[in-house]
């Protein structure tokens, strides 16, 4: 199978097709050996009726045990053998099943990895999810052809082969048997083919949903809205589930029609053996191998409807991963080399610029506004944003990235230890192999959790920093969740910081820490934060006001306070009281005295 650090190879993403024959390909020898293992199997199959009418005739009905003794001898060492190659056969299958598996979560990692933030904007969280749930296990599955699909071939040939050496009628009539079944069976395929992909596509939408509204149930609950969000949840669970009985019923009409089939075309090919025998065309020897023979069949008449339903869901599922597989990230056609001072970046589409070495504030009413223009100053849309009065488009992703960080308040929380989750990130942004967290400087983690007001975090968990978290920190509240997010941004400690919103979930208390460590700790470094909290905005150097995408007003919190009655009426709502749903509760002590 494939090696868990080996190069999966270059995916054919031609169509769904062309990636089923990339993962046989990729694997040769052993589809190869699957394929011969399950066609001598099957051969050795249709070899027990021949075995069987050499007993009956040679022996039985010529009284010569000496001939029975032997073929019967020959019958036991062909069972025996076969069993064996069963065993091999299966073994093989199971092999180019897992490595298909594999292969294909390897690929879909790799590009997940490579669309990077581009992701959310190029395919819905549930779309992947569903490709790695259970797309991957339809595939794989469907790779079943690549040992019995030509196994069942090769016997069905060898067995009209030796019904030609019985009578000719009852060759043709096995011939015909194969394309009279894909002739019944064919509109159906592609009826489950059509039915398969939309319920694949509602199931994607609606894991995301279930994903959307498991993050996002707490503030739901607080603004009345979960009754809403749950009715149309429950509209769009009824289609999938009627989507699904129509999948369903289409396979089951497949199922029905891969058991009844090769019982009817037993019966057939039997009740005309019959008739041959009785008017002495063939021996009774004949007329049981006849029957043995078309027994065996049923076999491979049975796969290829199988083959059939297997190959047409495989399609579909492996459709949807190359749609994932052609998706593209950002183009990198920069080759500058980043600015070799602490330089001003320039949103011309906002007109907001941040200059170097000071804390902006950014305010909006729309936080889609606000995010739109972190997005295009970090360089994750683009844009004609400016850095040092270059376009930021002409500079090296890579070296951009080291030098600009984006901490977004939803960004990733990964499983693990905490120590991990907090420093993970500082080698990786810096395109360097990740080093143990634990020979991180205990004084900068410790520096880091103070600013982002997280000691008491740690303090309270059982194990301190040894303490797994659960992915995206469900084991922690929305406050905690924030804070550790931004402790890990702040030890990364980039030149430029861009946060989207990194108080928003906080209590009064802790936000007021946060907003005066912050400065502390960003002093002479280049920071940019979205906020509408007053107890942020009056430690921020310049506050720019945005309205309807566009900077209104320049100054700092307090002039724009007394000279700006939209400001004013926007970021009063903060002082209002805090009513945030997702807010940690406040604990004892006031503001000033958690600043200091």
């Amino acid at each position: 199978m494939i090696d868990a650090y080996a190069d999966p190879g270059t995916p054919d993403s031609r169509g769904g097709w062309w990636y089923l024959w990339w993962l046989v390909t990729r694997q040769p020898g052993r589809s190869l050996a699957g394929a011969l293992l399950a066609s001598v199997w099957m051969v050795l199959l249709a070899a027990t009726p021949y075995l069987m009418s050499r007993a009956v005739d040679d022996g039985l009905q010529r009284g010569d045990m000496g001939a029975l003794a032997l073929w019967s001898g020959a019958l036991f060492a062909v069972g025996a053998v076969n069993a064996w190659l069963s065993i091999l056969r299966h073994r093989t299958m199971t092999r180019v099943r897992m490595d298909a598996n594999f292969r294909t979560v390897k690929v879909v990692v790799g590009q997940v990895v490579r669309l990077g933030a581009a992701l959310p904007h190029r395919a819905g969280t549930g779309e992947v999810v569903t490709i790695g749930v259970g797309d991957v296990q339809t595939i794989s599955q469907s790779l079943t052809v690549v040992g019995p699909g030509v196994g069942a071939v090769v016997v069905y040939a060898a067995v009209a082969g030796l019904l030609l050496s019985v009578s000719v009628p009852l060759a043709a009539v096995v011939l015909l048997g194969a394309p009279l079944t894909a002739l019944l069976v064919g509109p159906l395929t592609r009826r489950l083919q059509r039915a398969e992909g939309e319920y694949r596509e509602r199931q994607g939408v609606l894991t995301a949903r279930i994903g959307d509204l498991a993050g996002g149930l707490r503030v739901l609950g607080g603004l009345g809205g979960k009754g809403l969000f749950a009715d149309a949840f429950r509209h769009d669970s009824r289609r999938l589930r009627e989507q699904g009985y129509r999948v369903g019923a289409v396979t089951s009409w497949l199922q029905a029609l891969g058991a009844g089939l090769p019982v009817l075309f037993l019966a057939v090919v039997t009740w005309l053996a019959a008739r041959l025998a009785a008017r002495g065309e063939i021996t009774v020897g004949e007329l049981v191998s006849v029957y043995g023979y078309v027994a065996v069949l049923v076999t491979p008449v049975s796969f290829f409807v199988e083959a059939g339903y297997q190959l047409n869901r495989g399609v579909v599922a492996a459709r949807r991963v190359v749609r994932l597989l052609r998706l593209e990230p950002q183009e990198d056609r920069g080759t500058l080399p980043p600015p070799p001072r602490p330089a001003e970046l320039y949103d011309p589409e906002s007109d907001v610029r941040v200059r170097p070495g000071r804390l902006t504030a950014l305010v909006c009413a729309s936080p889609a506004d606000a995010a739109a223009v972190v997005d295009r100053l970090g360089r994750y849309t683009p844009s004609a944003a400016t850095w040092d009065g270059t376009p930021l488009d002409a500079y090296a992703l890579a070296g951009v990235r080291e030098r600009v960080l984006v901490a977004d308040n939803e960004a990733d929380l990964f499983a693990g230890p905490l120590r991990e989750v907090v420093c993970g990130a500082r080698e990786l942004r810096r395109g360097r192999e990740p080093r143990d967290p634990r020979e991180h400087a205990p004084r900068e983690i410790a520096r880091a959790l103070h600013a982002a007001a997280a000691e008491d975090i740690v303090q309270g968990l059982d194990d301190g920093l040894e303490t797994a978290v659960a992915a995206q920190g469900r084991s922690l509240s929305g406050g905690q969740r924030q804070r550790i997010r931004l402790a890990r941004a702040l030890l990364a400690d980039p030149e430029v910081l861009l946060a989207v919103e990194p108080t928003s979930a906080l209590d009064a208390h802790t936000e007021a820490a946060v907003a005066a460590r912050l400065r502390e700790t960003r002093a002479g470094r280049t920071t940019l934060v979205t906020t509408t909290s007053p107890l942020v905005l009056d430690h921020a150097d310049t506050v720019l006001h945005l309205v309807e995408g566009k900077v209104a007003a320049t100054g700092s919190h307090r002039a724009l306070l007394a000279r700006e009655p939209g400001y004013r009426a926007l970021v009063a709502r903060d002082t209002e009281g805090d009513t945030r749903p997702d807010a940690e509760p406040p604990v004892a002590g006031t503001a000033q005295e958690a600043a200091r």
